[in-house]
């Protein structure tokens, strides 16, 4: 077998995320600081460089300032202070400035340099962070009412297509399943599972280390690595602090409640799992002390996982069809039925869908599960069952619900 070599990362062509830029400009000299959150490597800081190119073809007279907290080059900007004095110098007396800010939570107090840069109408402030407690927390507080948050994520089957060069067929869709969507690894051969296993460990590795051990100042890191591993076993069920506590004393390890529950806010904030509630839908009403928990990156939890699939696709499928729900606008929940459950309920605005996720339609009893379940819901909002049954198609006994392969439900807009 031959060697594979990677594509040179400073010459390959730049494939612009189109939705995400769209979006972005069209917040543009609206009065309003953006502010592009994510996951470390969801592909934020190529965000702001299309960001940048594209101002700079369209906008030829507009002066934009660019600083990435990731190079040596800033390194020197610690504070407010420091990032004030340093760009406020580089906006020009007429004509538009755009500050771009790659990282902003590494600058200790950057909301007060943003804030007062925005009361002086000084520059249309686009900046990224990798923290969802600094924008939950810190801006809201500081700067309340005068930024709009657009969340960035991995890339959807669809652009791993593109990103990877590959046709829509079942082993591109297996890879999908398999590597995730982090757009760094269109720089190797996705089905050499050593250079893909090494790039998401250096990748987890930032984001625990960096986001997480440092940021919260973590004391137990060894506890905080197993309670990610049994998150990322346990991807897609309903679990309590109670129910980990129990299985790590079990394990022989004594941890409480109160770290517990900090430690899973910890990982939240650092946009590695996000927390879905379960919602009562004939009561139309919310519980908020067991959730699910999906990966912002399914390949970070195949590589905690040791990438063995066995008896983990269907937990994998719906980490998927969470996340091509989430980079949709949907907000989503778990739902409660006296029946049963379905797997999410995913509302944008006034719209309402009901999608339930199984690998194999393989007995009447699964059937009567997935669409039972649907049936069991009063209402006339669309309902799926998305499955991997190589031949797709509704069922007469169960009309009104959509049964769609996973790769058709991935290249759906909904």
């Amino acid at each position: 077998m031959g060697i594979f070599v990677p594509k040179n990362q400073f010459v390959m062509d730049i494939i612009v995320r189109k939705t995400y830029l769209s979006h972005i400009i069209s917040h543009l000299n609206r009065g309003m600081m953006i502010i592009l959150v994510g996951q470390r490597r969801v592909g934020k800081s190529f965000m702001l460089r299309q960001l940048r190119g594209w101002l700079e073809e369209n906008h030829r007279g507009a002066n934009v300032v660019y600083v990435n907290k990731e190079l040596m080059e800033f390194d020197s900007i610690t504070d407010a202070r420091g990032l004030y004095d340093y760009v406020a110098p580089k906006f020009a007396s007429e004509g538009d400035n755009y500050l771009l800010i790659d990282e902003v939570q590494d600058i200790d107090g950057y909301e007060d340099a943003l804030r007062s840069l925005h009361a002086e109408d000084r520059c249309q402030i686009v900046a990224t962070g990798s923290n969802a407690y600094v924008f939950s927390s810190e801006l809201s507080t500081r700067l309340g009412g005068r930024y709009v948050e657009i969340p960035i994520y991995g890339l959807s089957y669809s652009e791993f297509l593109e990103f990877h060069g590959l046709p829509d067929s079942g082993e591109s869709l297996n890879d999908y399943l398999r590597v995730g969507g982090l757009p760094g690894l269109r720089l190797y051969d996705i089905r050499d599972e050593i250079h893909v296993r090494d790039y998401l460990q250096g990748v987890y590795n930032t984001i625990m280390m960096r986001d997480v051990v440092a940021r919260e100042q973590i004391r137990n890191v060894p506890f905080i690595e197993n309670l990610s591993r049994f998150i990322a076993d346990n991807d897609g069920k309903l679990i309590s602090t109670a129910s980990i506590v129990k299985f790590m004393k079990s394990q022989g390890e004594k941890v409480s409640d109160a770290v517990t529950s900090a430690y899973i806010t910890h990982l939240c904030k650092a946009l590695i799992i996000n927390p879905v509630a379960r919602y009562d839908i004939h009561g139309k009403r919310l519980f908020e002390q067991i959730f699910k928990y999906y990966f912002a990156d399914h390949g970070l939890r195949n590589y905690l996982c040791g990438f063995n699939l066995r008896g983990s696709i269907e937990k994998v499928m719906e980490n998927v069809v969470y996340l091509h729900l989430l980079t949709q606008g949907y907000r989503i929940n778990v739902g409660i039925l006296r029946a049963g459950e379905i797997d999410f309920v995913a509302t944008k605005g006034n719209r309402t869908i009901y999608v339930q996720v199984t690998y194999l339609l393989g007995s009447e009893e699964t059937i009567e599960r997935e669409f039972g379940n649907l049936a069991a819901i009063k209402d006339n909002y669309p309902k799926y069952v998305v499955s991997m049954d190589p031949v797709s198609g509704d069922l007469p006994a169960y009309p009104g619900i959509r049964h769609l392969h996973l790769r058709t439900f991935l290249q759906t807009d909904f």
